[in-house]
């Protein structure tokens, strides 16, 4: 394999300086590609060479396959890590990269237009004996036949764009009304938004858990995985809270559900990192929902944990075609949390731009911050609304708890608001400290809908 000597790093923000910190540490050299409103910020500033691609909407420059491209041949890099969101998941974009002989750090084109269409990746997991929800395994072709469908299965449902990802293209159906109203305007939605307007069903279940499992292949078959990570705490189907491991599931069904995720991942021949999605019921079945074919925002829970560098791994893997850590050498030590620090509205999610005018991350031991925003830092309105991560080690979760209500008291960010208070409000909250989560917990503290 091609050593790697240059990345190009495919993304902004806190995944980008994250992903500059692991190229220095493997004495790799960095190329910053920005927007203009992120001309000034701290990866531009600390890659090895940064370059512009396009004005500030991200159609412009972050989803501009030919803008990326170009920098990438002109800086001469071996290989491109695009983080998560943008592009990190986008077939056509990992096909350009290995046409030029650029290495997409990530599955090849390929694995990431098979795992693209949720539908097909069900439809291989029943193959394979992974449990899935009630559903269809191929898409709705109309209204009739989702209104068949529905009445077998049962109401409450879900209808989902086979392409959709990062939480959009769910909609959820109570009643044949409801689907009658929905099933057009679902289509429509998955048109727009992923360019297809293919669509599958889903039994929605009732206060389902939302529990995953990182993983880490070679495209040959091998797997090894970096155990379970509870991400329930969410609003909009956007995780906002996640630990490791989880109490939704005994040590018995941990075990089962390592094992069924590596068993789809070695069908798949699953190559570099990625999260296998489940949703468990309050006995503790669960059920395959997707695969996240990148690196996920709440990764370094799973690093905390295990001691692993998720993001090293990924560039291993890439350079070398094999895996360097065996099962046997995955330990498990300890508690970890995460929470999401986002510039919006606390009591209605709405995305907040602005100037950060003061800011104070909180110390001390057992906390980690990553994080690319700075006092005086501009938060421009064009992209993810995510500012920092809060991440917490210990070792129990009471212990975790108990640092992460200092932490949080402590995080002071002024000028714009974020949802800093409404993080308080579950970290003292009966309910989050006895466990007794699910995927609708947030609905208490807010007269929103969280689906």
């Amino acid at each position: 394999m091609k050593k790697i000597k240059r990345i190009l790093i495919a993304n902004r923000g806190e995944i980008a300086l994250r992903i500059i910190r692991a190229c220095k540490d493997l004495s790799i050299e960095t190329v910053q590609v920005f927007s203009e409103a992120d001309a000034d910020t701290i990866p531009v500033k600390l890659a090895d060479r940064s370059i512009c691609i396009g004005p500030a909407p991200s159609n412009l420059s972050y989803l501009n396959p030919s803008a990326i491209i170009t920098a990438a041949l002109l800086l001469d890099v071996d290989a491109i890590h695009p983080g998560y969101g943008f592009l990190s998941e986008n077939s056509s974009f990992a096909s350009i990269c290995e046409d030029y002989g650029i290495k997409f750090i990530g599955p090849n084109s390929s694995m990431l237009k098979l795992i693209k269409n949720k539908a097909n990746v069900r439809k291989i997991a029943k193959e394979v004996g992974v449990p899935i929800l009630p559903g269809t395994l191929d898409p709705i072709e109309d209204e009739m036949e989702a209104r068949m469908i529905a009445s077998e299965i049962d109401y409450p449902i879900l209808l989902k764009a086979a392409m959709g990802g990062g939480g959009r293209g769910i909609r959820k159906v109570s009643n044949q009304e409801e689907l009658d109203e929905l099933f057009a305007l679902a289509k429509r939605e998955s048109f727009t938004a992923f360019g297809s307007d293919e669509i599958y069903i889903e039994k929605c279940l009732s206060n389902p858990r939302h529990v995953e499992v990182q993983i880490l292949g070679d495209g040959k078959g091998e797997v090894v995985h970096l155990g379970v990570r509870e991400c329930s705490i969410q609003r909009k189907h956007q995780k906002i809270i996640e630990e490791a491991p989880t109490l939704a599931l005994n040590s018995n069904q941990i075990e089962n559900l390592t094992r069924t995720a590596v068993k789809l991942a070695k069908a798949l021949n699953y190559e570099n990192a990625g999260t296998f999605e489940f949703l468990s019921d309050d006995v503790g079945n669960f059920y395959f929902m997707e695969v996240n074919a990148r690196i996920q925002v709440e990764h370094p829970i799973t690093e905390e944990t295990t001691g692993i560098d998720i993001v090293k791994e990924q560039i291993k893997i890439a350079e070398n075609g094999t895996l360097s850590i065996r099962q046997e050498d995955v330990k498990q030590k300890g508690w970890a949390f995460e929470f999401r620090i986002n510039a919006e509205d606390p009591g209605t999610f709405t995305p907040q731009a602005g100037k950060v005018d003061f800011l104070h991350f909180p110390l001390g031991p057992n906390i980690r911050i990553d994080s690319h925003i700075y006092c005086g830092y501009m938060i421009p309105p064009f992209y993810d609304s995510l500012l920092s991560k809060l991440i917490i080690h210990g070792p129990s979760r009471e212990n975790c708890i108990h640092t992460a209500k200092r932490a949080l008291e402590e995080f002071t960010i002024e000028g714009i608001k974020t949802n800093i208070p409404l993080l308080l409000k579950i970290v003292n909250d009966k309910d989050f400290l006895d466990a007794k989560i699910s995927t609708s917990y947030l609905e208490k503290f807010t007269n929103i809908s969280i689906i």
